[in-house]
C-alpha cells in the first residue's frame, strides 16, 4: 500500500471529485460536516502516511480488545475527513 504512494494520491483525487466536486489544489470544500483542505501530493503524503499508522495500530488495539481513548477516535476521523476517507471501525 505504501509503495504506490503516487497511486494513492490518485485515489484520492477521484474520491474528492466524486465525492467533494470540482476543487482546486489548496482551496477548502466541506465533506463530512468539515472543512477540509485539498491536497497536493506533497502534503497528501505525510497525512496519508501518518492515518495509514494510526488506522493499523486502531485495528490492533481493537483486535486486543484494548479501551480506545475519544481522542485518538476524533484524530482519526479527522485525518479521515482530509483524505475524504471513511475511519475505520
Amino acid at each position: 500500500m505504501l509503495d504506490d504512494l503516487p497511486g494513492r494520491y490518485h485515489e484520492y483525487l477521484d474520491r474528492f471529485q466524486t465525492e467533494v466536486g470540482d476543487v482546486a489544489p489548496g482551496a477548502f470544500a466541506k465533506f463530512a460536516g468539515k472543512l477540509i483542505k485539498k491536497l497536493s501530493f506533497e502534503e497528501f503524503t505525510p497525512v496519508f502516511l501518518e492515518y495509514t499508522e494510526m488506522a493499523d495500530r486502531y485495528r490492533e488495539s481493537l483486535d486486543r480488545g484494548d479501551t480506545i481513548n475519544d481522542i485518538v477516535l476524533k484524530i482519526l476521523r479527522e485525518q479521515a475527513a482530509s483524505l475524504v476517507m471513511k475511519p475505520p471501525g
